[in-house]
């Protein structure tokens, strides 16, 4: 149930941060919902000691927000800076 958890998380903050962006580009959509998705599963695994798929503790869904958030900026500034 864990791991079921950290993928919706992760899909639906990289779909918020399309809407924060404003981004238009369905395949931008997409990518931002596969960055959030594995931010979340990385950090959410880390925290909660390598178990992902058992329950998921309240700290390691932050941490898995956390990730989430910052795989998707990683993944706009490398964007950012490919297009320039």
């Amino acid at each position: 149930m864990g791991l079921l958890i950290l993928i919706v998380v992760g899909a639906i903050l990289g779909w918020l941060a399309t809407i924060i962006l404003r981004v238009e580009d369905g395949r931008s959509i997409l990518a931002h919902a596969i960055a959030g998705v594995a931010g979340s599963l990385v950090a959410g695994m880390i925290a909660g000691n390598g178990v992902i798929f058992g329950a998921v503790s309240g700290v390691a869904l932050l941490w898995a927000v956390l990730g989430a958030a910052i795989a998707i900026g990683i993944y706009s500034l490398v964007k950012q800076y490919a297009v320039h």
